[in-house]
């Protein structure tokens, strides 16, 4: 029965772009914080995806009709590289924001030094290297699609962390 089930199930696919708050938490709010950013992207450019269009999509998603067999692609409006990021935050901020790039080794091992496995840094590394080398560049329409607005902007998101003390330190 559960099979029958499953084979029935409608199923709707949401991808996404890097998340605009991976700045406001988690391993780059400190680098934000202390004006220096030092991550292996590159130049790749990413349209950073605001979260609270990803959630506004999914609930969409789960609640209105027309979105089985969809796959929707989101991203922001427009493509920044790390080093553009950097400065939006710094106007954000009102501090400078600096971006550093680093090879992939050379960031493992800075992960290494804040106590990261040797295994887990080489896995974030990897998987940054994959994420980030610049296929994710083209933005997409699909925020607009569904949810007839256009998603919200990395400079938008900039000024509102800081405004609710996200880099406060």
């Amino acid at each position: 029965a559960l099979r029958g089930a499953a084979g029935r199930a409608e199923v709707t696919v949401v991808r996404s772009a890097f998340f605009a708050q991976n700045f406001s938490e988690g391993a780059l709010l400190d680098g934000v914080i202390g004006g220096e950013l030092v991550f292996p992207a590159g130049t790749a450019a990413e349209p950073f995806l605001d979260l609270d269009d990803l959630a506004d999509v999914v609930v969409a998603a789960l609640t209105g009709d027309g979105h089985a067999g969809a796959v929707y692609e989101l991203t922001g409006p427009r493509s920044l590289t790390f080093a553009q990021a950097a400065e939006e935050l710094g106007r954000a901020t009102g501090r400078p924001v600096r971006y550093v790039p680093v090879t992939g080794p050379a960031y493992a091992s800075l992960l290494e030094e804040f106590g990261v496995a040797e295994a887990e840094a080489a896995f974030l590394a990897e998987l940054f290297a994959t994420l980030l080398d610049g296929h994710n560049a083209a933005t997409t329409d699909d925020v607009k699609r569904v949810l007839g607005r256009e998603p919200k902007d990395f400079s938008g998101f900039a000024r509102e962390a800081a405004r609710d003390g996200a880099w406060r330190g």
